[in-house]
């Protein structure tokens, strides 16, 4: 590692390559800058177990990099599809305008906080908490199931069945396009956002939809204080069936169906469907 210097009590590398297997096991106080972790070693674990590290411009193409760390920050880096698994386990970690593609890129970290990156990571953030993302991208099946203490800002985000256990959690301006969203999550406001899926929220307790706009079949059927705020809905039929709702809603619902609790008061509704005699919500329509 010719390109090593030391600064105070920080050690720098700049633009070396490591294909080798756990190649900064341990390090602490690490400053890389244009580094590459690839090769035909196709080593792993490279800053396993690691402290206080800081990383710029550095491209990843081996597995499981980042677990076990405390403190780290990714700054203009890339991830590869080949990255699997690339952050497990750490936590305080800060991730800036950077592209994260590998699978199962976040897993049972704490405190991650996100902003101006591109994420395409099926089964991303499982289990984590702290997680903060503002002004980024992601593409992810299964999208942070199981997470806690999540606030979202100007995300746009694709993929089936996200946020699914999802507990305390924010999400502004947003855009999601998705299928089973939120289904058992509890404590979850939604603000400003246009969520488009099938059936979603499904048994969610505390799910709040605020300013936003619902598109797609069977949305928020068996929840529990559902609340809707000057929301629209856009080709939704069956909605709120057995939920317990309150829901203010701009504009006409294609159809609403056996909701058993609260008050749902909507511009306009194509069809009302009661045929259970636990439905007694009141419906009322404007016109």
């Amino acid at each position: 590692m010719d390109n090593m210097a030391q600064n105070t009590n920080i050690t720098i590398i700049s633009k070396e390559t490591f294909p080798q297997e756990r190649a900064l096991y341990g390090a602490r106080h690490l400053e890389l800058r244009e580094c590459r972790f690839e090769g035909v070693e196709d080593g792993e674990s490279a800053l396993k177990e690691c402290e206080d590290v800081t990383v710029y411009d550095t491209f990843f193409d081996l597995r499981y990099p980042l677990w076990h760390v405390k403190g780290v920050r990714i700054v203009g880096s890339e991830m590869t599809s080949n990255c699997r698994a690339s952050l497990w386990y750490s936590e305080d970690v800060k991730i800036e305008n950077s592209r994260l593609h590998g699978i199962k890129a976040v897993r049972e970290c704490e405190r991650v906080d996100i902003t101006g990156t591109d994420i395409v990571s099926p089964e991303w953030g499982w289990r984590s908490r702290g997680v903060k993302m503002k002004d980024s991208t992601i593409d992810s099946m299964y999208c942070l199931l199981m997470a806690r203490d999540v606030q979202f800002d100007n995300v746009k985000m694709s993929g089936k069945y996200s946020f699914q256990y999802v507990e305390n959690a924010t999400f502004r301006n947003c855009e999601f396009d998705t299928k089973d969203a939120w289904w058992h999550a509890k404590n979850v406001t939604v603000e400003d956002s246009v969520v488009k899926g099938e059936y979603l929220g499904w048994y969610s307790d505390g799910l709040t939809l605020i300013n936003c706009t619902i598109i797609g079949t069977q949305p928020l059927c068996y929840c529990k204080n559902l609340t809707l705020n000057n929301c629209r809905m856009i080709d939704t039929d069956l909605s709120f069936e057995r939920s317990e709702v309150t829901a203010e809603i701009v504009g006409d619902v294609l159809s609403i169906k056996n909701p058993y609790l609260g008050k749902i008061v909507a511009d306009g509704v194509g069809e009302i469907i009661i045929d259970d005699d636990m439905a007694r919500a009141d419906i009322v329509v404007k016109k």
